[in-house]
């Protein structure tokens, strides 16, 4: 029997549609790997430049004749390393990796963007402010390092700081250059230019800026390269956020709509600022990443600021993450790199950046919130952490409904009463507020105000027993939310009331606000996923609800009736504790030009921490050495010295092969210790301002315990030339800590000394013990070591 036209053409149809889908599997599929091969000065990569026709050389050897090498090559790495980006098939990868001279090669990563009188609170909670000239506004990101301060050396040195972003806004008020000096001659920068960025919009505060636009393009499975589109201009805003809170300009009266109203300054109002375009709101890609911190240090910046990290989930290997590739030769070439923890928590083990010569930063709040309150229809009023500009009044009230009595057909109670994309009936929303639960964390509380949004709400109560502390930016859209006790009244009053009703009013600032400074809910834990013999994250700083600099975007719902689009705007994250972090550092750096990355890491480490209000604490794996205290680390009186070596030696512990290291530094005598390789203990010896030991047995064996680990330190004494430090050891009970000796005595000729540090789990609790060991020289200084110590 024949088959019908109408089969017979789909029979058809589909053949060809198997042969084509036959024909392309068979066609290997590209995509983009970095081809990492060490230090630019390491000798055994064969001197110092490498010629581009060398990695087109390496790229013909694993391609196809009529593939074009030349075809393949995306990005090269000159400056502070060496290696390239090619389009390459897995099979083409792997051909490569076993090639002469290269150390790593992997596919391209995607890496994500971690997104204020927040320095007036590090002043005052710290004594700052009584030291101030001048200086008494409720500023969101006030400084150190633009005034002079009693008692305090003033700066010698002019800092630049490099941040890798989304570009900036350069009319911003943030990034005027009065009563700046010329640009120092050692910068070897450029401000490039696009369609929409002159060069006349850098100037004696901006003074470089680089963008990294799509290089390549897409002919018959050939990849071409192409300039750059686009321009240093920040369409996204987080990159002029964090510029502005690392060295932004002092600005008056700046505010967001009238909220956290005071004079905005960053960390180091006095330093540079050179901005390297790599990312866009969709992420980073690793390789523009590598070339961003590659021009940077050839730039000559002094600080790389990067709010940007990888997926813990996900989280590469050392020598796959580009961010500890282009880290390890930055501070080798001097530049410290500053990077955000990422916002992954409370889970524990989420923790970022976490190679040991990358400063870690977790984010904190400070003490004042923004909170908005709801009236219900009997008079009751229970105030919510918000941002919101909301136009509701008292003297009206709207309807009440819970989202399970809003459900769309056929849609589960669990999805509505959550506030699922769909599950709610307009019919039963239009006008009236609605009150939606948090129990499915995977919904974001955007998301369901855009649901409630599009069902013609009047306004939205969210019901969330985790109390977070973030307060979520609603715009004009009136907002509140309120922990599972005030909820719960909420909802008892809306089940005995016939006619429900309620009003939510526009947010105020709450001044004074309990505990801060307190780790923030969203900030990643550690102990570190790749080694928890380095303590992660290093410090806190503040990042919830930080005001910067921001583009004056008019998107329709943001901007209040009445109002321009505001300079500035309130933002969250590990992202904002970053740059917090780079403008401290700056402000050391710049009374203290000479010392070294890991010096200015241990005097912001080990010096006393800004105290939490409440007297609360948070655990190392939570804030790490706890919050900044810019001041204090001025005057450390003893530093932990991590030299280049040290790292390397490091990745010996970790597990690296002498080849790889040496390709990594230009040591060509090194190599590694005996008996070194997989070596956790000896990790936890690396010359560190922290201690961290992943396993401590307590297991006997007879009378003898072999519960006991011995970690080393060497103290470099900056403070008084003829000093003695006697040690304090504050340990949880059954840790029995020992420190030898227990007395440092540095003198004219004795500048650096080694103690050791014997823990001994016998009798300890099982799981992290936290502690510190303090170092005091009876005068003011006080060295602090925080400790955590895994017992099994």
């Amino acid at each position: 029997m024949a088959l019908p036209p109408s089969m017979l053409q789909t029979i058809c149809f589909l053949y060809a549609a198997l042969l084509l889908l036959s024909s392309s599997s068979a066609d290997p599929i590209r995509q983009q790997y970095v081809v990492y091969m060490g230090s630019s000065s390491s000798s055994a990569n064969g001197g110092e430049f490498a010629p581009e026709s060398a990695y087109l050389q390496m790229l013909s050897s694993v391609t196809e004749s009529d593939d074009g090498g030349e075809m393949g090559l995306v990005r090269r790495y000159q400056h502070a390393f060496r290696g390239f980006s090619a389009m390459l098939t897995e099979d083409q990868a792997s051909a490569l990796s076993g090639q002469e001279g290269v150390i790593s090669v992997f596919p391209d990563p995607i890496l994500k963007l971690h997104t204020t009188r927040s320095w007036d609170f590090l002043e005052s909670m710290s004594g700052l402010s009584n030291l101030m000239s001048s200086s008494n506004s409720s500023s969101s990101s006030s400084s150190t390092s633009g005034h002079h301060i009693s008692g305090v050396p003033s700066p010698r040195r002019d800092v630049i700081i490099g941040v890798i972003d989304t570009g900036i806004w350069p009319e911003s008020p943030s990034f005027n250059d009065e009563g700046i000096g010329e640009i120092p001659s050692r910068w070897k920068g450029i401000c490039m230019e696009g369609s929409d960025f002159r060069k006349s919009n850098c100037n004696r505060k901006l003074i470089g800026a680089r963008y990294y636009g799509t290089e390549r393009t897409y002919n018959d499975n050939k990849t071409h390269s192409s300039k750059p589109k686009g321009s240093p201009r920040d369409t996204v805003g987080h990159g002029t956020h964090t510029a502005s809170i690392a060295a932004g300009s002092p600005v008056a009266n700046a505010s967001y709509y009238g909220l956290a109203r005071g004079t905005a300054k960053g960390g180091a109002p006095s330093a540079r600022i050179a901005v390297y375009k790599a990312c866009s709101e969709d992420g980073c890609s690793g390789s523009t990443l590598l070339k961003a911190i590659d021009d940077a240090i050839a730039d000559g910046v002094d600080f790389i600021s990067i709010s940007i990290g990888m997926s813990s989930t996900f989280q590469a290997d050392f020598l796959e993450d580009p961010i500890a590739i282009g880290a390890f030769h930055a501070q080798e070439k001097g530049v410290t790199v500053v990077c955000s923890a990422g916002n992954e928590g409370p889970q524990l083990n989420t923790v970022v950046n976490s190679a040991p010569w990358i400063f870690t930063a977790a984010a904190s709040n400070i003490d004042r919130d923004f909170q908005s309150t709801l009236v219900l229809g009997d008079g009751r009023t229970f105030k919510g952490s918000t941002i919101n500009f909301s136009n509701l009044r008292r003297s009206r009230t709207y309807p009440l409904v819970f989202g399970a009595g809003a459900a769309s057909n056929f849609t589960p109670i669990s999805e509505s009463s959550n506030c699922y994309p769909g599950s709610l009936d307009r019919n039963k929303v239009a006008g009236k507020i609605v009150v939606c639960v948090a129990s499915d964390f995977s919904i974001s509380r955007r998301i369901r105000k855009m649901v409630v949004e599009d069902a013609r709400g009047r306004g939205m109560i969210l019901v969330n027993p985790e109390d977070t502390g973030v307060p979520f930016d609603s715009g004009t859209f009136p907002f509140i939310e309120v922990g599972g006790r005030y909820g719960t009244s909420i909802l008892k009053y809306m089940n005995k009331t016939k006619n429900p009703k309620g009003t939510i009013l526009a947010a105020v600032d709450v001044p004074g606000y309990r505990p801060a400074p307190s780790v923030a809910y969203f900030s990643s834990r550690g102990p570190g996923p790749l080694t928890e013999n380095i303590l992660k994250p290093d410090v806190m700083a503040p990042g919830v609800s930080i005001l910067a600099a921001f583009p004056p975007k008019n998107v329709t719902g943001t901007v209040p009736a009445g109002e321009k689009p505001s300079w500035y705007a309130l933002k969250s994250g590990t992202s904002m504790a970053c740059p917090h972090v780079t403008g401290a550092a700056a402000f050391v750096k710049s009374v203290h030009p000479k010392w070294s990355p890991s010096m200015i890491k241990s005097a912001l480490m080990t010096t006393e921490p800004v105290m939490n209000n409440s007297r609360q604490s948070a655990s190392p794996h939570e804030a790490g050495a706890g919050e900044i205290n810019p001041i204090k680390a001025l005057n450390p009186g003893l530093v932990f010295h991590t030299t280049t070596l040290d790292y390397l030696r490091f990745l010996c512990y970790y597990g690296l092969s002498n080849k790889d290291i040496k390709s990594l530094s230009p040591r060509t005598n090194f190599t590694c210790p005996s008996n070194s390789t997989n070596n956790d203990r000896l990790m936890s010896n690396l010359n560190y301002p922290s201690i961290s030991i992943a396993v401590l047995s307590r297991r006997r064996i007879g009378r003898a315990a072999t519960a006991t680990q011995t970690i080393t330190r060497t103290a470099t004494n900056v403070g008084h030339v003829n000093s003695t430090y006697i040690a304090m050891v504050h340990a949880p009970s059954g840790l029995r800590v020992e420190v030898l000796p227990r007395k440092l005595v540095f003198t004219e000729r004795v500048g650096r000394l080694t103690f050791r540090v014997v823990f001994n789990g016998t009798k300890a609790p099982r799981g992290y013990n936290y502690g510190s060991l303090t170092w005091r020289d009876g005068r003011r200084h006080l060295v602090r070591l925080v400790f955590a110590v895994n017992v099994e």
